[in-house]
């Protein structure tokens, strides 16, 4: 009699294949969509008055505070039952981005609150327009600062990608769940998975090391 589960097998790296890319993707899409994102707002909370930034400053908390599995599962039945179902790879992408972007704020937030107001009148006083000042001044000392911060979340998100498997996108988890539901192996798949994620990570804490190494220069 035919066994109902079947062992791991080469056939099976293309499915594999295909997690590892769709978590890549996703991945980079939160990261920088939610770097951008975040740069604009916490730029924004640093400059604006005080009713605008506890507006800014509430949006975030409920973003940081609910936990990313419930939000991804909220905005994709939302979605659904307003009549304009996302793709799982949409849904979550924005999911993922906001999620991002709540982190990055206070991040950037608090590199541009990092150079000193005398730095800033220094500049003033040398003809600078508020805008320049802006660019040559605190977003280049503001950046490096947070560079670390940065990194760290980044490397967070790869890993919370993991979560967009519940509305079905077939990230790396997911395609690892359906292999060990098949081959009843989940100690050699998760092993498998978990390689998989450092060598996605990696690079990027690598990157990172050799950033921050430049700039100690």
């Amino acid at each position: 009699m035919n066994s109902l589960f079947t062992p791991l097998s080469w056939s099976d790296s293309g499915l594999i294949l295909t997690g590892v890319w769709n978590t890549v993707i996703i991945s980079v899409v939160a990261i920088v969509v939610g770097t951008i994102l975040g740069l604009i707002v916490g730029f924004a909370r640093s400059e604006s008055n005080k009713v605008v930034n506890a507006v800014f400053g509430s949006l975030l908390d409920v973003l940081r505070s609910v936990p990313l599995i419930i939000q991804l599962i909220l905005f994709s039945t939302f979605m659904g039952a307003a009549g304009s179902p996302l793709a799982p790879f949409v849904a979550g992408s924005i999911v993922l981005s906001l999620y991002t972007m709540a982190f990055m704020a206070e991040v950037f937030r608090g590199g541009f609150e990092s150079v000193s107001p005398s730095m800033q009148t220094a500049a003033r006083s040398l003809g600078m327009t508020k805008w320049q000042t802006i660019y040559h001044i605190r977003l280049p000392i503001g950046l490096r600062a947070v560079f670390p911060s940065w990194l760290g979340v980044s490397l967070s998100v790869i890993k919370d990608s993991a979560l967009v498997s519940v509305i079905g996108y077939m990230e790396l988890l997911r395609t690892s769940e359906q292999l060990i539901s098949r081959t009843q192996q989940p100690l050699e798949i998760l092993i498998g998975v978990g390689i998989f994620y450092f060598i996605i990570s990696y690079p990027l804490s690598y990157y990172g090391r050799y950033v921050e190494r430049k700039m100690a220069i």
